[in-house]
């Protein structure tokens, strides 16, 4: 079943085409700061149980949609179901994160590690999506999404969060050929798992490279963006008569949004280290840039977080190819009313750089 998109603000400015007003949605949307998905999550009983059921994966992406005007609604999943599907035993404990049963602690691991039929794995995400879209009606666009390669080898390696990454750190120096094999192991399964998604109904998708930040230049693009440039030129982008347009966010890149700027992605994620207009001078203002306020805004003052969406906006300027979002996931704590009061403001705010319309 298909249904017209009635909104599609966000897809024009992926592909910096005219909108009426600048586009936004949040990373996190769906989360620990509304109490409605607090509710789910207890009856659920823990994370992976909400991930897992379709139908509670439908229930939590939506419950933003009731509450604000987004444009763009994002399936409810975590990064880390690739792991999980390749038998590392993904599992929650509260106030530590994500674990692993079985995480990978030699060459050995990386070489017996099989990647799996992505539809015997992970078709309760697949399934979640065709439930999101029918209920969505048509009303935004469905955003899909994976992590990178190296992030989530980052998570399959250290077993869990990790501030100092010593172990894939140690691995990428001691023996990169290795950690090359995990990583291209890890791109062959994010590339049947976005297609299938796509297959689903996703309309657009996002991959989040939230470490790739920490490696350096020459590193980053052996290590990382070569694996997310490998996805994206496996992806079956082209969809009757659409294109699904491919976000790239790495958490701190800097300089290294040029580099990720030829990868033929459609934008970038931009968090709130740099400037958007510093973005468009770094990318020669030739894709579209979502971002970037800074999260911790939203638990400042009405007059603050007003100023500062305008800050952003100004900094943008009169043109196409902006999609508001924080730098970064909201976080557990801010008031819901707050991010009304974003939304809103952007929205209202942005008209006046889209007069040409």
């Amino acid at each position: 079943m298909t249904f017209e998109l009635k909104n599609d603000v966000f897809l024009r400015a992926l592909k910096r085409e005219p909108v009426p007003y600048t586009p936004i949605w949040i990373m996190r949307q769906a989360g620990r700061y509304l109490p409605e998905y607090r509710a789910v999550r207890k009856q659920a009983g823990d994370f992976m149980s909400v991930c897992t059921n379709p139908q509670l994966a439908c229930e939590v992406t939506l419950q933003p949609l009731r509450r604000f005007e987004l444009d763009a609604a994002i399936l409810f999943s975590d990064i880390l179901t690739i792991p999980d599907a390749m038998g590392l035993g993904l599992y929650f404990e509260a106030g530590e994160g994500p674990k692993f049963k079985s995480p990978i602690v030699s060459s050995l691991d990386i070489k017996n590690l099989i990647v799996p039929d992505v539809h015997e794995k992970l078709d309760y995400v697949f399934s979640a999506v065709k439930l999101i879209k029918k209920e969505l009606h048509g009303a935004v666009p469905l955003i899909g999404f994976s992590g990178s390669p190296w992030t989530v080898a980052t998570y399959m390696l250290e077993g869990g969060s990790s501030r100092e990454f010593l172990k894939i750190k140690a691995l990428k120096d001691e023996d990169p050929l290795a950690l090359k094999v995990l990583l291209n192991k890890i791109a062959l399964l994010t590339i049947d798992y976005l297609n299938a998604q796509i297959e689903a109904g996703a309309q657009a998708l996002m991959i989040f490279d939230t470490w790739g930040g920490i490696l350096e230049a020459d590193d980053y693009c052996q290590f990382s963006l070569s694996f997310m440039q490998q996805i994206i030129d496996g992806l079956h982008l082209k969809q009757m008569e659409s294109e699904v347009p491919v976000i790239l966010f790495t958490k701190g890149a800097g300089s290294k949004i040029s580099d990720m700027s030829n990868t033929g992605c459609n934008a970038l994620g931009i968090d709130w280290t740099m400037t958007l207009s510093q973005a468009r001078e770094l990318t020669n203002n030739k894709l579209a840039l979502q971002g970037n306020l800074n999260p911790n805004i939203l638990t400042k003052s009405e007059v603050e977080i007003q100023q500062a969406v305008a800050d952003v906006l100004a900094d943008y300027g009169s043109s196409t190819g902006h999609v508001f979002n924080l730098g970064h996931g909201i976080t557990p704590d801010i008031d819901p009313a707050k991010v009304k009061l974003l939304v809103d403001t952007v929205h209202d705010l942005s008209k006046q750089y889209h007069k040409s319309y």
